[in-house]
């Protein structure tokens, strides 16, 4: 399948459904699949960018989750809570808690949190997060035509399930 100057293709025209796709720019990269969005965000990546990502993501699917879990104070954890955050389960590790977070995305306080979080770890390394979403083809589709308005934004690579045939479109 070819893609044109503008980075449009003809996807609704395709007979197969999708198995992943792949779009980014040079410092982000994001793979959706049916339930799951993995992303990696360079330690380049804007915050500004960042925030918009997630906000755009929220807009397509608000029961959008991703799941976090952090070593901390007993005290923290009401912070996470105060933040948009649910907690899921916690147990005391040593002399911290590990407890385990759901960031729902229909909250704009955690996503908020969550940018901010990002930006913080980028400062030291590159950030890889996973989020649980109901998404099928066309989520997917609507993903990508709303996330192509990001400056640098490109198709990277279509894979469809019935062929296991690989489209690179970069």
């Amino acid at each position: 399948m070819k893609s044109n100057m503008d980075n449009d293709i003809p996807i609704s025209l395709a007979p197969q459904s999708l198995n992943f796709f792949e779009m980014g720019r040079s410092d982000v990269n994001i793979v959706c699949t049916y339930g799951k969005i993995s992303i990696w965000f360079g330690r380049l990546s804007p915050v500004d960018v960042i925030k918009e990502i997630l906000i755009i993501i929220s807009n397509v699917d608000k029961s959008t989750v991703h799941e976090c879990e952090f070593f901390c104070e007993y005290e923290e954890i009401t912070e996470y809570e105060n933040n948009g955050y649910i907690l899921v389960s916690y147990a005391r590790s040593g002399n911290k808690y590990r407890a385990t977070f759901n960031v729902p995305f229909s909250n704009d306080t955690a996503l908020h949190y969550l940018t901010n979080s990002i930006k913080t770890q980028l400062e030291n390394e590159d950030v890889n997060i996973n989020l649980y979403w109901t998404g099928d083809d066309s989520g997917i589709i609507q993903l990508y035509e709303k996330l192509k308005n990001i400056n640098g934004w490109k198709l990277k690579q279509i894979n469809y399930k019935d062929d296991g045939k690989d489209y690179d479109l970069i």
